[in-house]
Order: C-alpha cells, then sequence, then structure tokens
C-alpha cells in the first residue's frame, strides 16, 4: 500500500484493488474519509473508472469497536447488482438491493446515506453484540 496523500481525516490509497476488478484498462481510487470526532468511524471508498466513466464502486462505513475496525454497512456492485449490505455480528448480512441506475448518483447517495445514519447503523451492530 503507498499513500499518496495524508491530509487529516482524508487519506488516499493506490494500488488497493479489489480482487474482482483487475482488468488493465480500469483505473481504481481508494479513499478512507474520517468523519467522527474521535476518529473512530470512517469511510472506505472504492471507484473503478474506464475512460472516465465510473463502472463500478464500494462505499463501506467502518467503526472501530473494542479496539477492532468492523465493516458496517457497505454499498456495492458485488454479484453483478448494486446494493446495500448491512452487517450484523457473527458474520450475518442483510443484503438490499437498490436501483440507482447511475453509479454517480449511487456514489453520492451511499455516501450520504452512511453520513446521515451512521451512528443509528453502529448502534444497531453493538446491540447485536450484546445478544
Amino acid at each position: 500500500m503507498r499513500i499518496v496523500r495524508n491530509v487529516p481525516h482524508y487519506t488516499l490509497l493506490l494500488n488497493q484493488r479489489p480482487p474482482l476488478l483487475k482488468e488493465k484498462s480500469l483505473k481504481h481510487k481508494e479513499f478512507i474519509k474520517t468523519f467522527s470526532v474521535d476518529g473512530n468511524d470512517r469511510l472506505r471508498i472504492r471507484i473503478a473508472t474506464e475512460k472516465g466513466k465510473v463502472v463500478n464502486i464500494m462505499v463501506q462505513y467502518e467503526a472501530n469497536i473494542a479496539g477492532a475496525w468492523r465493516e458496517i454497512v457497505r454499498y456495492d456492485c458485488a454479484h453483478g447488482f448494486l446494493h446495500r449490505d448491512v452487517m450484523l455480528p457473527k458474520g450475518k448480512t442483510e443484503k438490499q438491493p437498490l436501483s440507482i441506475a447511475n453509479l454517480n448518483d449511487a456514489l453520492q447517495y451511499a455516501e450520504q446515506d452512511i453520513k446521515d445514519r451512521w451512528q443509528w447503523y453502529k448502534e444497531r451492530y453493538i446491540k447485536g453484540l450484546r445478544k
């Protein structure tokens, strides 16, 4: 991993490619944005483009809970369709298909949803740990 730019609350990572996106014509970028004051909540964003057009995305909310980073919510195009995965403790996932045709719009929607609802997603995950 090569850190290109490290500014408080924002890191751009290169050479981090999702395993399914290894086509030579695709360009990949990965960003990590810390958005909570205590630094325990962040967005991981991966974007793949081809000839300037977004062809694949992944937006994931990660929380540092009890000293470990945990995936809480992820929007991506894995499995051939755009969907939201809401992670539950003990490895379970709720998959919710989304009908957003434009990946640029999907990218904005995913980031805004997580920024608006991250505390709710986190509380739900933590409650699941207690069961």
